[in-house]
């Protein structure tokens, strides 16, 4: 076995996703091969402790105590899954137990009633139980006492690895769900039994052998008892079952050390954030904060979520004016302002829509301070209009133009695939300021997905439901800077504010139209797009090196464990080293 391997590489894939419970399933695994634990020669033999069993059999049977066992099919040489030491032997759970046992308790005792939701999945976890007159529990439930083993045996539970050893049961005795199938193990550790039903061999092998439909499979008793149980010596068992204790607890321990490490991650990660994120950061402290967080959030990020943060971060820095530094020579914001009035004054007349006046904004509403050069407006003084799309329900055509619901467009991108069609005689009468072009934004106002926006970038003719707005930016806007506005977690919490509804949030068009958005001059506005261009580019690496270290972490634990499992495979150890190469 290669454990020491495995330890030696164990740090480069401890933050693999789900480095902890394979190695719980690769103990388990081991454990029943017969790998866990080194033989002694001075062990009872598996025959004589067959023997025994065999025997108590029989006194039970003669005693009424227990029904005769239905014959076992004998095991093939080609019906056993893998080799076991030369101590151990292939058996049976019927051979070793009793099949769906029956108490026999007076009604008026106590005992325990254990549903399915109180059995764990977790190997050390004991299943929990509820105190009730036998009599009330003891028809039409499976029967069972301290020391026997359940088997959940219906879908999903049994894929999930539910199944345990019945312990202090109120009287010794209990019963529960139908949907479990019992041993009451003969001279045989019963922990060691579920062991066995616990490990991936049992688990991967019996899902494909599970009868019945789709939603409602279950384990047939037949694989349950007859197939092919691996059998050390009972001392053997004894030790393999401390063995499995032990190493459970380590798991344990090791999984709590991963998750301090990610809770310190976390917390160094959202401080780092939280100081670039201050409403009113300090000028000074503001460029170190900023150099450490670009320097240290790559080692700390580990998880998508966090790079999702990161990105809100950014944005949020350069709705802000803390991204780049401003230039005392660029056009201050409010004269571009005055400009675009002229044109968005213009466009209402040319289309007959209703124009709104410049609102004065007082400054008490500033929720925080801008630099130099930027103005506060409001969302509606950006853009020649802020709309939706037309509010009867479109005809369906099998040819046409697209017609776009928030499904297609919630990804943050526009994605034709499998949308509607309508007739193009329909979109032709669509009045042209609710028909989106390239260079408008999209923004959704209702359900789950509301505030995301996504910049048209297509000449392909489409239309939208009315739960999507359409802004149209004047010419001279910068349409990459609005529509990383309209992204930033400032816009995104004024929309939250104002939604309207439970079951369906909805952002009211004037709401919208009224947000509170900063403006910086028109030649920020490109540098902060840029920079926002090579920051996101960054993420993106982070992202895909996330991704790849995962793999990497992945494939390597994989192999480790495919060695142990096959010592002295070549193909194994090769694929070891090439891996841990790339760790």
């Amino acid at each position: 076995m290669s454990a020491d391997r495995l330890l030696a590489h164990y740090h480069r894939i401890a933050d693999a996703p789900d480095a902890v419970a394979q190695l719980r399933s690769f103990v388990l695994d081991l454990a029943v091969r017969g790998k866990l634990m080194a033989q002694d020669a001075g062990d009872e033999p598996v025959a004589a402790l067959l023997k025994r069993i065999s025997a108590e059999k029989g006194r039970l049977v003669r005693a009424g105590r227990a029904r005769a066992p239905k014959a076992a099919t004998a095991l093939a040489a080609e019906d056993m899954p893998f080799s076991l030491p030369g101590s151990w032997r292939w058996s049976q759970l019927a051979e070793v137990g009793l099949l769906g046992p029956r108490n026999d308790v007076a009604d008026d005792a106590t005992a325990s009633f254990v549903p399915m939701t109180l059995i764990a999945a977790e190997f050390s976890v004991a299943h929990g139980h509820e105190t009730r007159p036998w009599g009330e529990v003891k028809k039409g439930y499976t029967h069972f006492r301290d020391g026997d083993v359940g088997l959940a045996k219906i879908t999903p539970c049994f894929e999930n690895g539910k199944s345990t050893v019945f312990q202090n049961l109120t009287g010794g005795v209990g019963s529960g769900t139908t949907e479990l199938h019992i041993v009451r193990p003969l001279l045989v550790d019963p922990t060691y039994i579920l062991i066995f039903l616990k490990c991936p061999h049992f688990i991967e092998t019996g899902i494909p052998r599970m009868t019945g439909t789709a939603g409602q499979k279950r384990v047939p008793t037949e694989y349950f008892a007859f197939s092919p149980f691996p059998l050390p010596p009972l001392a053997e068992q004894h030790r393999i079952v401390a063995k499995v204790g032990e190493l459970m607890a380590l798991c344990d321990r090791l999984e709590a050390a991963r998750g301090a490490r990610e809770a310190a991650r976390d917390r160094l990660a959202a401080a780092s954030l939280a100081r670039l994120n201050a409403p009113d950061p300090d000028p000074a402290a503001f460029v170190p904060h900023a150099r450490f967080a670009i320097n240290t959030l790559p080692a700390l990020t580990t998880r998508p979520d966090q790079i999702k943060a990161l990105r809100q971060t950014i944005l949020n820095l350069a709705v802000r004016g803390t991204l780049v530094a401003q230039d005392s020579g660029d056009e201050p914001a409010h004269r571009w302002l005055k400009r675009i009035n002229a044109e968005i004054t213009a466009y209402a007349a040319e289309n007959r829509l209703t124009t709104r006046g410049v609102r004065e904004i007082a400054e008490p509403l500033y929720p925080f301070d801008v630099p130099a050069g930027w103005s506060w407006s409001r969302l509606h003084q950006l853009f020649l209009t802020v709309t939706d799309g037309d509010h009867l329900p479109p005809p369906r055509a099998d040819e046409g133009v697209a017609f776009l619901t928030i499904g297609n467009i919630s990804t943050g991108s526009i994605d034709f695939t499998n949308c509607r069609l309508v007739p193009i005689e329909y979109f032709q009468a669509l009045q042209a300021y609710r028909t989106p072009r390239r260079g408008d934004i999209l923004y959704t106002v209702v359900g789950a997905t509301y505030g995301r926006p996504v910049l048209v970038e297509t000449d392909r003719p489409f239309c939208v439901q009315r739960h999507i707005a359409i802004l149209k930016p004047p010419p001279s806007a910068n349409r990459r800077f609005l529509a990383l506005m309209l992204g930033s977690p400032y816009i995104y919490e004024q929309a939250t504010r104002g939604i309207t509804g439970t079951a369906q949030p909805t952002v009211a068009l004037g709401p919208l139209r009224q947000f509170l958005v900063p403006v910086p001059p028109m030649c920020e506005q490109h540098r902060i797009v840029a920079k926002v261009d090579a920051l996101m580019a960054l993420c993106d690496r982070l992202e895909a090196s996330l991704t790849t270290g995962n793999d990497t972490r992945r494939h390597l634990l994989d192999a480790l464990l495919a060695e142990a499992l096959a010592p002295g495979a070549d193909v194994a150890s090769a694929e070891i080293a090439h891996v841990a190469a790339d760790a």
